[in-house]
């Protein structure tokens, strides 16, 4: 089933391309015109010639003629504007000149009829008007049909083109009011550090170089690895952990991880908070990371202690979490599940996103 439903969805694709991508416009114009002429040249020749051929090659002009002035003049003009009324009143005008042109003609052209028609000129008459009649509803309702189904293509593309741009430009917005807060905090460790210790504080410099090289290059991506955001955020807990010597963490890795892409600093955020929440000043405090990738779904687990008495916070940590909320929602959406759980003695985060 999935091939023939690609299939199909390729055949609609294409279709849509042919009747709405200027780089097609020159193949449709050949196309309308080998239509009409087939319709033309199909037709019974009911006149002696060479009056028949004059006639047809008259009426295909007249009626490609409507076509385009309905197409590219009353359409836009009208129909765009939303005035209907005046549309309708020039289909009419449009409608009427072709049935003056076809009865004035109709005298003119009365000698030439072939000699099988010359007893029934008033059914032929009838007949000819049927098939004007039938030819000029077709073309204008198909005239309509295609252009008003481009301009419907150009404005949905124009709608998801400004929703693109205005979700990267929130995106980038809530990237930059994260790293900025990321940095602020590990700058704030240096410099306790350098005070009281400063041979962790130059393995902390280091440490941090390594990760600012990754948040100013790679996080700048639209997509990295997620073992390049693991990587990330152990090397951010290793920042930790020489900076507190009463701190332990686990980073578990299950599944398929290679080649597993994911939008950036995802998960940083709940670390960040995870290392911000759990200092306890008495007692060994954790932190316990997982990853686990199976078929096409990210399971992303942090769990960490909490202190007996609670660190009050500055209210960035609220602004992160509310950041990455919304960057899920927007590059993730109907596509991810979190979930925060805050117990008395821990506080767990799971997130899980389909890739």
């Amino acid at each position: 089933m999935k091939p023939e439903t690609d299939t199909k969805q390729l055949n609609n694709d294409m279709l849509i391309q042919f009747l709405s991508s200027a780089k097609y416009r020159v193949y449709r114009h050949i196309a309308l015109i080998l239509f009409l002429g087939v319709i033309f040249s199909s037709t019974r020749d009911t006149f002696i010639e060479p009056v028949n051929t004059y006639l047809k090659i008259t009426f295909f002009l007249i009626l490609l003629s409507l076509f385009y002035v309905n197409m590219y003049v009353l359409i836009p003009r009208f129909i765009f504007n939303a005035s209907y009324v005046k549309y309708f009143m020039w289909v009419m005008v449009l409608f009427s000149v072709a049935l003056l042109f076809f009865v004035s003609g109709r005298y003119l052209i009365n000698p030439y009829f072939k000699l099988q028609y010359k007893g029934s000129n008033e059914n032929t008459s009838i007949l000819l008007f049927t098939f004007i009649t039938l030819i000029f509803l077709i073309l204008i309702a198909a005239s309509a049909a295609i252009k008003l189904f481009q301009h419907s293509i150009i404005v949905n593309q124009r709608i998801n083109d400004l929703e693109t741009v205005t979700i990267q430009a929130e995106l980038e917005q809530l990237k930059n009011q994260i790293n900025p807060h990321f940095l602020f905090n590990m700058l704030n460790n240096v410099n306790v550090l350098t005070q009281t210790n400063p041979e962790k504080a130059s393995q902390v410099v280091m440490k941090l170089s390594d990760l600012l090289r990754y948040q100013l290059y790679d996080s700048t991506r639209n997509k990295v690895l997620l073992t390049a955001e693991i990587h990330f955020l152990e090397d951010f807990l290793n920042l930790e952990k020489i900076r507190r010597d009463n701190f332990e963490f686990i980073m578990s890795r299950e599944g398929g991880i290679s080649g597993v892409q994911v939008s950036p600093s995802l998960f940083i955020t709940f670390v960040e908070n995870a290392v911000k929440h759990n200092m306890d000043a008495e007692n060994t405090s954790y932190i316990h990371v997982f990853f686990k990738v199976k078929h096409n779904e990210i399971n992303f687990n942090c769990i960490n202690s909490k202190p007996r008495i609670e660190v009050t916070g500055n209210g960035n940590g609220g602004l992160g979490l509310g950041n990455v909320k919304r960057r899920l929602e927007l590059l993730y959406p109907e596509k991810h599940f979190l979930q925060i759980q805050d117990d008395k003695d821990k506080f767990s985060v799971d997130l899980k996103i389909i890739i």
